[in-house]
């Protein structure tokens, strides 16, 4: 069998490895052959591909992002989308594909494979750790270390000038990186989407450290939005999924806080640094098991299905399950972090 690997949607620390771990157990234990498919569901959609094999995978395990690039290409609303994906898998002799993406990708990839018949395996992907039906997803980790390591870096700068610094990081609908990162980094507020913020009670959290002689750190994600608000977007346009594009909430509050308390506030954001460089040693372990896994799947036969991880087990549950509904921070776990707010 000839089998068919894309990656799709934003980078993330992680995706080398899964592409090793699927092709090394493929060729090695069942002798299928491999085609890579450029930039997400481009790749399949023109016909563009790459050779993959296990001389091309050699070296990859510590290297970021993807070798195979990616996109956000929306083949389902791209004209006779569905016939050219089956045409270009028919030439190439593609017999099963391994989709590695997000809710995007996965979605693309469970619509395929349940309605138009097309065989194909998912893997979770993302470093906001918003897909449900799995506990972790690979590049959570890398992107929680790059987030916490940052405001570890900005406590001594803030102390030193006394000052509010507000560390704006990735999450559109979840806050899962705000809160593990600014948890871990000793954060004076975490603002998420799933909890709307009074502003008033963020400035009395700041003025309430000035108060013993520390500076405040507070963490927001991008999709966060004060209780009277909307989100703040970088503009109006929109990629192929329909998503807006986001950016400023962490300039925007930054100039609230020093407008209301006085106190003179910075903005880092850290956006993309958080997907790129090498992946933890959790997220080579985490991917390389999802591909030893998927192509499992594809050996078996099971189609539609998507790899995941509960407990320390690897499982296999309907892509359907991880992209009808995101995981979002449930609130008794952000009332936890609660306790060091202020």
């Amino acid at each position: 069998m000839r089998v068919g690997v894309l990656t799709g949607g934003g980078d993330c620390p992680g995706l080398n490895a899964v592409i090793r771990g699927i092709v090394r157990k493929g060729v090695q234990e069942y002798g299928y052959d491999f085609v890579g498919f450029r930039d997400g569901w481009r790749g399949p959609l023109e016909g563009d591909t790459v050779p993959l094999d296990i001389p091309a995978v050699r070296g990859i395990l510590p290297r970021g992002g993807t070798i195979l690039g990616s996109s956000r290409t929306n083949p389902l609303g791209a004209e006779d989308g569905i016939r050219r994906i089956k045409d270009n898998l028919a030439k190439q002799e593609v017999g099963a594909l391994i989709a590695i993406g997000g809710e995007d990708t996965l979605g693309v990839a469970a619509r395929l494979s349940g309605e138009y018949g097309i065989p194909c395996v998912g893997v979770p992907k993302t470093i906001d750790n918003d897909l449900s039906a799995t506990d972790y997803t690979f590049g959570f980790d890398t992107a929680v270390n790059i987030a916490t390591e940052a405001i570890d870096r900005l406590h001594t700068t803030a102390e030193s000038h006394m000052r509010v610094l507000v560390v704006e990081v990735m999450g559109r609908h979840a806050g899962w990186i705000a809160l593990h990162s600014g948890l871990a980094g000793g954060a004076n507020a975490i603002l998420i989407p799933e909890q709307r913020f009074d502003l008033d009670q963020v400035c009395a959290w700041v003025e309430s450290r000035f108060k013993i002689r520390y500076a405040p750190i507070v963490v927001v994600a991008e999709g966060a939005m004060p209780r009277d608000g909307d989100l703040v977007l970088k503009d109006g346009s929109q990629d192929s999924f329909g998503h807006v594009r986001l950016s400023g909430i962490g300039e925007w509050l930054a100039k609230e806080i020093e407008s209301r308390t006085g106190k003179e506030a910075r903005t880092t954001v850290l956006g993309h640094v958080q997907r790129g460089g090498t992946p933890s040693a959790f997220d080579r372990w985490l991917a390389t098991r999802f591909g030893l896994h998927a192509i499992e799947a594809v050996r078996d036969g099971d189609f539609g299905a998507m790899v995941a991880l509960r407990g320390t087990d690897i499982v296999r549950v309907p892509i359907a399950d991880a992209t009808t509904k995101l995981k979002t921070v449930d609130p008794a776990l952000y009332a936890e972090a609660g306790v060091f707010f202020g």
